[in-house]
């Protein structure tokens, strides 16, 4: 997940990604599956695995499953996921600049919440020489739609806003173009997207996990996240709770771009 020009910023986040971070829709992966025309015997590479959620998706419709991440600690992440999964993939350290021939030819290339610390032109250009014919690149993004149920959510982004107004990174990160307009430009002209909606019940510990998950909180602010922005998220979400638990509905988001002739 981590980018060359923030070495480390990922470093001791990987235990909250596995706990904070939402799982997408196991449907999704489907979706995009028979799009791509996976057939059980290619190869996916999940392109800043993170903890590993895409690769673990993915493996029911791969015949190999490679997750690539340069942050030490979040391979290690991936690594007890997918044990506890009870699935085979093999993760390997590295960044989007470490891809080549050595990497192999590829039918599929996932990349969740990643892309924007990529260097999108290049790596797009690498993938043009790995990835057959027939397949092709699939980005994944999750929201939360404005439904009553994710009443909540607004007054958790102001508290993740208020923690990374700091962050070194955040010109970085808003500021690029569109994916699509880059994607426009590139092999992968062709785009489509798939969009799944899910219902799911969240602890508030969780959910103090997942905003500790995100790194320009801990660049933000002075001061212990621990100390200060947890029990914030915990007061907040706590008049939305039942039981220790809060509603919310994630939509998780596939923009799959493919080149013309793939769908001629």
């Amino acid at each position: 997940m981590s980018d060359v020009m923030f070495p480390g910023r990922f470093r001791d986040l990987a235990n909250y990604y596995t706990t904070g971070r939402p799982t997408y829709p196991r449907l999704l992966a489907r979706r995009v599956a028979d799009l791509v025309g996976l057939n059980g015997s290619q190869t996916v590479l999940d392109l800043g695995t993170g903890p590993g959620f895409l690769a673990i998706d993915f493996h029911p419709f791969a015949g190999k499953v490679i997750g690539v991440d340069p942050e030490p600690e979040m391979l290690n992440a991936a690594r007890r996921n997918a044990a506890k999964a009870g699935v085979n993939i093999e993760f390997v350290a590295g960044s989007s600049g470490d891809l080549g021939p050595q990497t192999g030819r590829l039918h599929l290339v996932t990349i969740g919440r990643a892309f924007h610390w990529m260097d999108r032109p290049s790596t797009l250009e690498v993938l043009d020489t790995l990835i057959e014919p027939t397949g092709g690149v699939a980005l994944f993004q999750d929201s939360f739609p404005n439904v009553p149920v994710n009443d909540w959510h607004s007054a958790f982004q102001a508290i993740l806003d208020y923690y990374g107004a700091a962050d070194p990174a955040r010109e970085r990160t808003h500021g690029n173009k569109d994916h699509e307009t880059v994607l426009l430009d590139s092999a992968f002209s062709h785009l489509e997207r798939i969009a799944v909606l899910e219902r799911r019940r969240t602890s508030i510990e969780n959910l103090v996990d997942r905003s500790l998950s995100y790194a320009r909180a801990w660049e933000g602010r002075p001061g212990s996240r621990l100390k200060d922005m947890a029990p914030e998220v915990r007061d907040a979400l706590e008049s939305y709770a039942t039981k220790g638990y809060v509603a919310e509905v994630l939509e998780g988001t596939a923009l799959i771009p493919r080149r013309p002739a793939a769908v001629a």
